[in-house]
């Protein structure tokens, strides 16, 4: 291999491994689509997503900025939301509101198990909801001895605060997942 091969590949492992900070100077705005686009260093990315790094732990904080059109490729990281100017909060929040949607279970009606999917009827924060997930697949996680996030088959994410309040009949039925 020549050097200029061992510079190339050198080069794309620093850019590869490198953590871009996201300055407050860097400009968020809306596209007519609704899209949230960035100008930063004299680049403009048409449309970004942005992906919370630490979700349940740490959710203001830490979030990464990825290029959609190209691979969801890192483009840098914002180290707090809160030091960021308030318009580009209020975009980001609104972006963060519309990917991390998680209705919160509030009483559960029923679990039918059938055929490898258990069948949930529900009332959330958001209203009556019914959903299936894959008995098969880790599709309930314990984040802590009281909660629980719920993923369907269609992705959709469900949160349940605190097992302890809901009634033993509601706990019975969640046993299954426990």
């Amino acid at each position: 291999m020549s050097d200029n091969t061992i510079n190339i590949y050198e080069k794309k492992a620093a850019e590869m491994t490198a953590t871009n900070i996201i300055d407050p100077e860097d400009v968020f705005s809306k596209t007519p689509g609704g899209f949230l686009s960035l100008d930063r260093g004299g680049e403009h990315y048409e449309r970004v997503r942005v992906i919370r790094l630490f979700p349940f732990s740490d959710a203001d904080r830490f979030l990464s900025i990825r290029d959609h059109g190209n691979g969801d490729k890192e483009i840098g990281i914002i180290e707090d939301l809160n030091a960021m100017p308030e318009e580009s909060k209020k975009l980001i929040k609104e972006q963060l509101k519309l990917s991390y949607f998680t209705p919160v279970i509030e009483k559960i009606y029923g679990i039918k198990d059938e055929y490898g999917y258990a069948y949930f009827h529900v009332l959330t924060d958001k209203g009556e909801c019914k959903f299936a997930i894959s008995m098969g697949s880790n599709a309930v996680t314990k984040l802590s001895d009281t909660r629980l996030i719920i993923n369907d088959v269609d992705e959709n994410r469900f949160e349940i605060r605190d097992v302890d309040k809901l009634t033993k009949k509601e706990r019975r039925m969640l046993d299954l997942f426990l």
